[in-house]
């Protein structure tokens, strides 16, 4: 048998801790979100942008030419926090549309209109107060600059993806909410037609 020591293992025991915490993480706020929409599949909504901002990370960490380290597994737990903001301010404006009697689609058209400009700007607000630390060239910034590159490429790719997939997500889950519940309209008819 052999194993890795030194610098090696104490790396892999920080990865192992940072994947352990990034899990409780996600299920917080999971948990945190499911109450306030009393809903399991919203939170589940939301929080699909989370995997693209960590596909933005990597991204970002090929275009600045740095490798994935310690530091930037600390700037993707801070990401999964972050990403979801995006989603979260469009699904509650469709859903206080919703509680006005407007139809779902209308809903989130009206979120993805009223809330584009606060989700851009909260996008390239983060991403612009990140850029000094991302473009940084001295030696005392390299140890941080992998943390800042994850948060800030990070945030602007699931951003992107978010302004899509969120409505597009909520559409599909209103349309599945319709279909199951139309057939459980018509067995209900059914069984009083036989009756």
């Amino acid at each position: 048998t052999y194993g890795f020591e030194g610098r090696q293992a104490d790396r892999r025991e920080s990865i192992q801790s940072l994947l352990t915490g990034l899990l409780m993480a996600l299920v917080v706020i999971y948990a945190m979100l499911a109450v306030p929409f009393n809903s399991f599949i919203q939170p589940m909504i939301i929080m699909m942008s989370i995997p693209f901002g960590i596909v933005g990370a990597v991204t970002g960490h090929l275009i600045m030419g740095y490798s994935l380290s310690v530091m930037s597994m600390f700037g993707v737990v801070a990401l999964s926090g972050v990403v979801i903001n995006d989603s979260l301010v469009l699904i509650n404006f469709a859903n206080r549309e919703r509680s006005a009697e407007m139809n779902a689609d209308d809903a989130i058209y009206s979120a993805g209109i009223q809330r584009f400009r606060p989700v851009l700007l909260t996008t390239l607000t983060t991403f612009g107060g990140l850029a000094p630390m991302i473009f940084e060239t001295s030696r005392q910034a390299r140890f941080l600059i992998p943390m800042a590159v994850s948060l800030g490429f990070g945030i602007v790719f699931a951003t992107l993806i978010t302004l899509v997939l969120v409505p597009s997500l909520y559409m599909i889950v209103e349309d599945l909410k319709q279909l199951f519940g139309s057939r459980e309209m018509i067995q209900l008819d059914g069984l009083r037609k036989a009756d």
